[in-house]
């Protein structure tokens, strides 16, 4: 009986770890699979704001507050543009005070808690930029997708594809610029954001899905005008646009990419975020599991054995070794690998979607020398 007794007792105890593994490879699952746009991922740090004066604000000392370029800085309620660090200003041994452009909305008072956001402006091209936009939706897969269409003259359309936890909002950064060159662009919002329809199971997919929205794009683009698009995508906006590239129906229209931060092994990913929500090393692997029964996501092996990242176009990537989230080096393998076709354009000391706020001029010099014999 005592026997029979502690054999139900091991098998209960089992039981109930395994359940218990389960529920945490679930939950850990969630900082990817449910990360919510415009809303800081796991991995970005959040600030203290010390205080500020005439254009200055001083931060929190951190790696973080010390990055080069300009960048947002939200907060619960505001955002602001902050530009280089001030190496001349007096602050303390525990901050560092930077150039304050300016306070987009909200208020930022010492106590605050703020975070760095690629976004350096809100609202839509017309609020943010000045720039005449029309809003158009592009008929989805799931339903109507909200986007916005600022007009060019040149016959290629550029399709803005933002990534991970971020939104349209973006492809502001390149707009402007864009604009200027007479450049079409259609900003995408996808299943998922705000306005858009939610994906059937409420879940982010890195691409495995959302790129079928992707395709609507184009195809829309197609049918208003353009002669061909490039596409260009942060995050796992640019795993969305390889899969496009390689899966669309009318993808000989598609004359190149531009990824920035590329999502190339949505594994490595999900562990990235998991770890910087602290989970504990021996749950990671529970993640990537719980992850991809939750979504149905394939494992990394086979998007590289299908050619999904084997670009057919040229392709010119922004990316750098101080992204924590989609490692550098996958995209320098790809560059490697794929030399004729794919090159790799390396930004020192930006994270993660911010490649072009680390030095905006040189980031669109390059762009603009890649989409010359496109356009």
């Amino acid at each position: 009986m005592r026997t029979v007794t502690a054999t139900a007792a091991a098998v209960t105890a089992a039981l109930a770890t395994g359940a218990a593994s389960v529920a945490a490879g679930r939950l850990a699952s969630d900082a990817a699979l449910k990360a919510p746009p415009g809303r800081p991922l796991p991995t970005e740090p959040r600030l203290t704001v010390h205080g500020t004066a005439a254009g200055q604000i001083t931060l929190t000392r951190d790696l973080a507050a010390l990055r080069p370029g300009r960048y947002g800085l939200a907060g619960d309620g505001s955002h602001a543009v902050v530009g280089p660090v001030l190496g001349t200003a007096e602050h303390g041994a525990d901050t560092v005070v930077r150039r304050l452009e300016g306070v987009t909305h909200g208020t930022l008072e010492a106590g605050d808690r703020a975070w760095f956001t690629p976004n350096l402006y809100v609202g839509n091209p017309g609020t943010a930029l000045g720039v005449d936009y029309t809003d158009v939706e592009v008929p989805g897969e799931l339903g109507p997708l909200p986007a916005w269409f600022v007009p060019g003259a040149r016959p290629t359309w550029i399709i803005a594809v933002h990534g991970l936890a971020a939104t349209r909002e973006h492809a502001l950064n390149l707009i402007a610029p864009l604009h200027r060159r007479n450049v079409a662009v259609l900003a995408l919002a996808h299943r998922g954001d705000v306005g858009a329809p939610p994906s059937p199971d409420g879940l982010h997919h890195f691409g495995e899905t959302e790129w079928r929205d992707v395709d609507a794009a184009v195809r829309y683009a197609l049918d208003h005008g353009a002669r061909q698009v490039v596409l260009l995508g942060w995050s796992t906006g640019a795993t969305m646009a390889l899969r496009t590239a390689a899966l669309s129906g009318v993808r000989e229209r598609i004359a190149g990419l531009v990824l920035d931060s590329p999502v190339l092994s949505w594994e490595t990913t999900l562990r990235a975020l998991a770890a910087a929500r602290r989970v504990p090393g021996a749950l990671l692997p529970l993640a990537v599991r719980a992850a991809q029964g939750r979504a149905g996501l394939h494992a990394d092996r086979d998007a590289g054995m299908a050619g999904l990242y084997r670009p057919a176009v040229p392709t010119l990537i922004f990316h750098g070794p101080g992204d924590t989230v989609a490692p550098w080096r996958l995209s320098r393998r790809l560059a490697d690998t794929h030399s004729r076709l794919v090159a790799l354009h390396t930004v020192r000391d930006a994270p993660h979607g911010a490649m072009w706020n680390a030095d905006p001029e040189d980031y669109e010099e390059t762009l603009r020398r890649f989409m010359t014999p496109l356009v």
